[in-house]
């Protein structure tokens, strides 16, 4: 045994022994914790390191008793009066719910410590269905009670009462107390709060009156009582007798605490020095810790900067490869390849891939990345009307053309743009690049009206291509008005026919051979 232990328990006994020889004396004791004291322990009772007594723990359907260990003469004869005795204690009653519990825990004076037969529940572990109302119980108890039995009549579910023999309380109140500090206004209080508070049990032997005070920690003893009640006990207590605590629980968890407690004979009870008391356990959510509250506003920003960033780029990824549908596009069909797919074909239209800017738009050279299909992409701006219908011209009158021959033309010209939306057919196979095959004022006037391409046409294609690298004009002018548009081809036809055919040459080009730029018209 470690000797700090055994000097707690060899002055505890001392401590009992004086108090038990002075026989009739003023016999009282005060615990500031229950460390070494030497109670009479039983069920689920138990003394923590830090001193606290916990008469029921964290579990359902438990029972509790702590007893001071030897009896205490409350007459000093079997037939002699009652002698008055005051009790004040600290408990706390702690459930797993804020808005109920389960039963609470008595404050009792009682012949014998063996309470096996008593019942849990409402019988708060001290009684039994047979024994109950029994005179021969000998039994007073201050009970402290958190569920409301209609069998005993109780007044509610948070009630404080006087019982002798029976759990049929003599007097009984809503816990609470009376505020000395607001002229004696009625506070409740709950007990079952999770706070600790402050009991006092006061018996006078020569006129029988009980009071029974409530009040929370740090608040002094009030004036007025809660309950009171006139019961000569003289007819109840025996001549020695046990003082103690019971608790139980029923199907809901709940513990109960005390941490201190004192009791005298014949006088007011010593008073419990609140400092001096082990601390309850903490309860609930555990307070943040310094790191938690410094980094945690910290990551939380830094959490939201990053989703907002994330959420940026997925916005402006969207918006690169977004995609407008045009009203004629419902009319002829869309038949489109996604920008995405055009967009990563020519590494997001970078400079470096741009084949030539000619006619109505850009055009870039592209692979797409599954077939390896090298095709020749014609980006155009949305901002730019002669483009934009010029465009909706070429998918309308030609987009559904279906002719292999078109293909060759890619090798020949170096405004690629103007076949480059070309779709590509093999014959009887699917298509595997876009619709359109080329751009007004080169087509052949047969293939606007019937539809169908040939090697003639193509080679009419070329032709035009020719003639706007001899004049350095458009293929189609508008200089003429909306609705009056000059073919290049017409217009250089008219000038063979009228012997000027040399007004049409570039004036850059003033230098050829004349023979040359007639051969080539």
């Amino acid at each position: 045994m470690k000797p700090a232990f055994f000097l707690l328990r060899l002055i505890s006994l001392l401590h009992l022994a004086l108090a038990l020889c002075s026989g009739s004396g003023d016999f009282q004791f005060a615990y500031h914790g229950f460390t070494g004291t030497n109670l009479t322990l039983d069920g689920n009772a138990t003394v923590m390191p830090d001193g606290i007594l916990v008469l029921t723990s964290r579990k359902t359907n438990l029972k509790g008793h702590a007893f001071f260990p030897t009896p205490l003469q409350f007459r000093t004869s079997p037939d002699g009066t009652a002698r008055s005795f005051s009790a004040a204690f600290v408990f706390a009653i702690v459930s797993d719910y804020t808005d109920f519990s389960a039963h609470g825990m008595p404050f009792i004076v009682s012949p014998t410590k063996n309470f096996t037969t008593a019942l849990l529940a409402g019988y708060l572990a001290l009684l039994n269905v047979q024994n109950n109302d029994n005179t021969t119980n000998h039994l007073f108890a201050v009970e402290l009670d958190t569920i409301q039995n209609t069998d005993f009549q109780d007044v509610n579910a948070n009630h404080v009462g006087i019982n002798v023999n029976n759990l049929h309380s003599l007097q009984s109140s809503p816990t609470g107390y009376y505020d000395d500090g607001n002229n004696g206004v009625f506070k409740n209080l709950t007990l079952f709060s999770r706070e600790a508070m402050q009991v006092w049990v006061d018996y006078d032997g020569n006129t029988g009156q009980i009071d029974v005070a409530l009040a929370p920690i740090k608040v002094a003893k009030p004036r007025k009582p809660l309950v009171s009640a006139k019961y000569v006990l003289s007819t109840v207590l025996t001549e020695w007798a046990y003082i103690g605590f019971s608790s139980v629980t029923s199907g809901i968890n709940s513990r109960h605490y005390l941490l201190g407690w004192s009791f005298v004979m014949n006088g007011p009870a010593p008073s419990i020095n609140i400092s001096n008391l082990p601390k309850l356990p903490c309860f609930g959510p555990k307070p943040p810790s310094k790191v938690l509250v410094i980094v945690l506003p910290i990551a939380t920003a830094t959490v939201m900067l990053s989703l907002g960033n994330i959420a940026t780029l997925l916005v402006l990824r969207h918006l690169r490869y977004a995609q407008l549908l045009e009203d004629w596009e419902l009319e002829f069909g869309p038949h489109r390849f996604s920008y995405k797919d055009l967009y990563h074909a020519t590494n997001g239209f970078k400079s470096k891939h741009l084949l030539g800017t000619r006619g109505f738009g850009q055009v870039y050279k592209g692979v797409f990345r599954k077939s390896r299909l090298e095709v020749a992409v014609k980006k155009v701006s949305h901002e730019s009307r002669q483009g934009m219908k010029e465009f909706i011209s070429e998918v309308v009158t030609i987009g559904r053309l279906r002719n292999r021959n078109l293909v060759q033309l890619h090798g020949y010209c170096r405004r690629k743009g103007d076949f480059g939306l070309s779709r590509l057919y093999d014959h009887g196979t699917d298509p595997q690049s876009t619709h359109v095959v080329g751009t007004m004022g080169y087509l052949a006037p047969e293939l606007i009206w019937t539809g169908k391409a040939s090697k003639l046409t193509d080679v009419f294609v070329f032709g035009a291509f020719l003639l706007e690298i001899t004049c350095g004009q458009r293929p189609v002018n508008d200089d003429s008005g909306r609705y009056n548009q000059e073919m290049l081809v017409d217009w250089v036809l008219d000038h063979f026919n009228k012997g000027s055919l040399n007004e049409t040459v570039d004036l850059r080009l003033q230098d050829l051979d004349v023979l040359n730029n007639n051969m080539v018209s």
